[in-house]
């Protein structure tokens, strides 16, 4: 498969370097990938969505700190694979995928939820111990649930339109 596609140089060197054509010419590693790629999309964004209904007030009576402990290293873990996973497709077609304005939104929301996790860690986590059950999160709290989900929806979600536009 040849490709000729245009953008910045560092999009045209690695999409013309051997990890590129491996990824193009194998029968099953972008296929794999993709599916590696969906799979941990999906535990990071139901893990988070988890989380962030708690915070927003559903099942009160988990304890909160608990959950933490069972389901941000499920999203951590998650991201992890999303992100070399998606490294490995992007490669293959690097230049047409940096030049679709989708993917662009993409890396924005990605910055925004990995942005947003910061501040909750750094804010209004510290103070969990006062709300970790049966009292409503703070106001904070619940702000911050609300942008981590939507960014994450949003991620997972033009993650599958870059395909189509």
């Amino acid at each position: 498969m040849e490709h000729a596609g245009t953008g910045p140089g560092w999009a045209l060197a690695l999409e013309h370097s051997a990890l590129g054509e491996t990824l193009r010419q194998a029968l099953w590693l972008y296929p794999a990938a993709n599916v590696l790629h969906v799979l941990a999309v999906v535990a990071m964004v139901g893990s988070i969505f988890a989380f962030d209904l708690r915070i927003m007030g559903v099942a009160r009576s988990l304890p909160l700190a608990a959950l933490a402990r069972l389901l941000l290293p499920i999203a951590a873990g998650g991201f992890a694979v999303a992100a070399v996973t998606g490294f490995l497709l992007f490669t293959a077609d690097a230049t047409a995928v940096w030049n679709n304005p989708v993917f662009v939104y993409k890396l924005g929301l990605i910055g925004l939820g990995l942005v947003n996790i910061v501040v909750f860690h750094l804010i209004p986590w510290r103070g969990v111990e006062t709300w970790n059950t049966d009292l409503p999160s703070p106001g904070l709290a619940v702000a911050g649930a609300f942008v981590s989900a939507a960014a994450w929806a949003g991620t997972a979600t033009l993650g599958r339109l870059i395909a189509y536009f």
